[in-house]
């Protein structure tokens, strides 16, 4: 199984007022799954991806990643198993400016200590598969949207991660780059990839196999 959460509660405190941004939350998601998470601004699926994604903790409960138990490892870990086995693609692209679109590709790989031909070339391999192979010397200024979140994938998929998070990945995108965006997810996802996207769109929700729909902290 690739993902397990049990009863996970993620509690804060906002101005002494308790804020339960998770209120006992649980799924699995097998392997090979594309699933989507769904929910309103504040509803809580933000804070589950970066729980599921060991960006965060939670305040209570369990989550196993590809069966291991995260929810007490400590940052050094958390940071490591994130290397090792989940590739993130955002809503703002997060790439590097100064960067051409291989090194933002490489950059991963580079804090991984993989040798530069290697990483060069598993780069290389990533913007082929995202079809960006011909925009391997542009920075990310002179790319279209659709083209620097295609970057962004082929950065997450580059170290052959076995679980994709994508967190909104079309919100800055026109309709047909988004998409693009969907239709490489799906490729992604054919060739064994588990995927799970965070979304508040219901048309881009659409495109996976299975929806969790989250309201409030709970799955609803």
């Amino acid at each position: 199984m690739a993902i397990k959460a049990v009863d996970l509660r993620k509690i804060y405190k906002v101005g002494g007022v308790e804020v339960r941004a998770l209120d006992g939350v649980s799924l699995d998601i097998d392997d090979g799954e594309y699933v989507t998470v769904v929910g309103s601004s504040g509803s809580g699926k933000s804070t589950l991806m970066n729980i599921l994604g060991c960006l965060d903790t939670p305040t209570s409960g369990s989550c196993f990643l590809c069966g291991e138990d995260t929810s007490a490892l400590s940052d050094k870990q958390l940071s490591d198993i994130r290397s090792r086995k989940i590739g993130f693609i955002f809503q703002s692209f997060n790439l590097i400016a100064g960067l051409t679109a291989l090194e933002n590709v490489e950059l991963p790989l580079a804090y991984r200590r993989i040798p530069k031909q290697q990483r060069e070339e598993r780069a290389r391999e990533a913007l082929e598969s995202v079809r960006l192979s011909d925009r391997a010397l542009h920075r990310p200024a002179e790319l279209s949207g659709g083209q620097q979140q295609r970057v962004a994938i082929a950065r997450a998929i580059a170290a052959s991660p076995e679980i994709i998070l994508a967190d909104e990945p079309c919100g800055n995108l026109d309709s047909a780059s988004g998409e693009e965006i969907l239709g490489i997810l799906s490729e992604l996802n054919r060739a064994g990839k588990t995927i799970v996207m965070i979304t508040h769109n219901e048309k881009t929700a659409g495109q996976a196999q299975r929806l969790i729909r989250i309201s409030d902290g709970k799955i609803v």
